[in-house]
């Protein structure tokens, strides 16, 4: 064959440079296909070409790129591309070569609808496109001819079989590029369906039903959560009303946590721990030369929780003359720092608690009524532990829990001790829990804690001794007053174990049973006693003029055993249990059912000296 054929060498190398060219910069495959074929078009002197690829799935042909007859004409109608002839040369691997289309029936239907004349003379060549051992497609090519069938038709097939080869590497390679971005597509769909699903999963544990760092489920706390979850999506201040030790810091980081400003900061300051003065500069920051030591100028609580929470703990504390600063800020959200006369705004949301009676506090005059209803718009009340008893299970083996975690230890609870702690009143609530429970895990020198390992069992409860002697209405500082009905340990109690009832004085004058004497938890309410209308307290918190109702009222409800209420006796009753115990200090306190440190107190009280038998 001359040089210059079509399949001559240098043409057919310059069509291959070009073909090349094409397939190496092919981003897009229909289309780069398409360019193969112009090319072959042009230097072979082509009729028609096709390229017929085959999918990933499956073995069956489709038409991807053609010249001469648009794609929609070679899919449909009867001058359909002959996909059957293509079909079985994919399948066999074997090349075919037509001299005369119209000498074969396969290509009737396809050449009387492709303006074939019958006198004319068209070429089929086909070849398969492999890359490796795998069969990827075809490639066809209709060729006039005019003379003979002669040598030209052999090396258009050696020619197309070459660039069938350079097809068949590009489409390998697109295939492995598109399945690596189908899986680096899936991965990153996994990857981000996992992600919102925990991200849906925080927001549920935030906003749902459950609160992971409060421990207790029991209906008293469901109850108050509930609330909480209510109140966190608004804007209104928030008052936390209960005794100290209940948690009350905890319930107020668990609103700001779900609540719409979670994503800002939470700021906590104790309004009880500070004086006026300090208070003021920690609330709302001063600027430099405010007062003596003020070497810059610092910003406040208020500035640093702006667009988040500010808590106020302790807030019945604060003095009248802070209250009416205070109120300003709460009202307008505006302030002034300390030495400076230029206001500045800010947007905080106002969670305040306090042990205290308000509104007792508010009726004496000690605490402001405009500033009262600012800050109580939505009132929580959490409960006391003795009055969610099913909670101090839980809550004692979590701390257990924490200390085992910050000691290196594997201590656990027996069924006396869980029993134990689960009978007492816990007048310190879950802060006292809290410390007993590290007490007695510190001194246990085994890997079970046992009733037995409880102070109360030992050397006696020291919070149960303080519930004892807090006189009358009197109230210990920080809200500790006497449990409702039973001391605070019924194991530590005078009666063998069983729960010691306190006086009417102590339950009634502190306002915290509706029982009478002696009324365990869960009697229901008697008639209380009448009592002496209470005298006022003296200097001395010691003497007889303090005790409601005199020793005389004292009598009358506790007959000759002194009471239990902590009251001086009367000097001669006092001197009668010296006499009758031998001036043996500690059976006299048993006789009158005090201590002997009081007994010691009133001998001097009452200046009565001490006889040497």
């Amino acid at each position: 064959m001359e040089a210059e054929g079509p399949g001559g060498g240098a043409r057919s190398l310059l069509t291959l440079y070009e073909i090349s060219k094409i397939l190496s910069g092919a981003l897009n495959l229909e289309a780069t296909l398409h360019d193969v074929l112009n090319v072959l078009g042009a230097y072979l002197d082509m009729r028609r070409g096709t390229i017929a690829l085959a999918s990933a799935e499956s073995s069956d042909l489709s038409l991807v790129a053609s010249i001469g007859l648009s794609l929609e004409r070679a899919r449909e109608g009867r001058g359909a591309y002959p996909l059957d002839v293509a079909t079985r040369v994919h399948r066999t691997g074997m090349r075919v070569l037509v001299g005369n289309m119209w000498e074969d029936s396969r290509f009737t239907a396809y050449l009387e609808h492709g303006g074939v004349l019958e006198s004319d003379k068209v070429a089929f060549v086909c070849v398969p496109i492999r890359a490796g051992e795998s069969a990827l497609g075809t490639l066809s090519v209709e060729r006039w001819r005019d003379g003979p069938l002669d040598t030209t038709l052999d090396d258009d097939l050696r020619f197309l079989t070459m660039v069938a080869n350079l097809v068949g590497q590009t489409v390998r390679l697109h295939r492995l590029v598109a399945a690596d971005r189908r899986t680096l597509l899936a991965d990153a769909a996994r990857l981000e369906k996992r992600a919102r699903a925990e991200r849906a999963g925080r927001s549920q544990q935030e906003r749902g039903p459950r609160f992971g760092e409060i421990v207790g489920r029991g209906p008293a706390m469901v109850a108050v959560l509930d609330k909480v979850r209510q109140v966190a999506r608004t804007r209104a201040p928030v008052m936390l009303r209960g005794e100290s030790g209940t948690g009350k810091e905890m319930i107020a980081r668990a609103l700001h946590k779900v609540s719409p400003r979670a994503d800002k900061a939470f700021v906590g300051v104790n309004c009880a721990a500070l004086p006026d003065t300090l208070l003021e500069s920690e609330l709302f920051g001063h600027d430099k030369g405010a007062f003596t030591g003020a070497s810059g100028e610092r910003k406040g609580r208020f500035e640093a929780a702006d667009g988040g929470t500010l808590f106020l703990d302790e807030i019945g504390e604060i003095s009248p003359t802070f209250q009416a600063k205070l109120l300003r800020v709460l009202q307008e959200g505006q302030f002034e720092r300390l030495g400076s006369s230029k206001t500045r705004s800010v947007d905080v949301r106002i969670i305040a608690a306090t042990n205290r009676n308000l509104e007792e506090a508010v009726s004496r005059g000690e605490f402001r009524a405009d500033l009262y209803y600012r800050i109580n718009v939505v009132t929580l009340v959490l409960p006391p532990l003795r009055e969610r008893p099913e909670d101090i299970e839980p809550l004692a083996r979590h701390f257990l829990e924490r200390f085992n975690e910050e000691n290196g230890d594997s201590l656990g609870f027996s069924d006396d001790a869980i029993a134990l702690l689960s009978a007492c009143a816990f007048p310190g609530n879950v802060r006292e829990l809290e410390n007993c429970v590290t007490r007695v895990a510190t001194m246990v020198r085994g890997e079970v804690i046992s009733a037995q390992d409880f102070s109360c069992r030992e050397v006696g409860c020291l919070s149960a001794t303080l519930g004892r002697e807090i006189d009358g209405p009197t109230q210990a500082i920080g809200g500790l007053g006497a449990p409702t009905g039973v001391s605070n340990c019924g194991s530590c109690a005078s009666g063998g174990g069983r729960p010691m009832p306190l006086s009417d004085d102590v339950m009634m004058g502190a306002g915290r049973s509706p029982n009478g004497a002696g009324a365990p938890l869960g009697t229901p309410p008697a008639t209380p006693p009448p009592m002496a209308p209470p005298a006022t307290p003296s200097a001395s918190p010691a003497s007889d003029d303090a005790a409601a109702g005199g020793v005389g009222a004292m009598d009358a409800r506790h007959g000759d055993g002194g009471g239990v209420s902590g009251r001086l006796p009367e000097r001669d009753r006092l001197v009668a249990a010296m006499e009758k115990s031998g001036w043996v200090q500690a059976k006299a306190a048993r006789l009158l059912g005090l201590t002997p440190r009081q007994v010691g107190y009133a001998l001097r009280r009452h200046d009565i000296p001490i006889k040497r038998l």
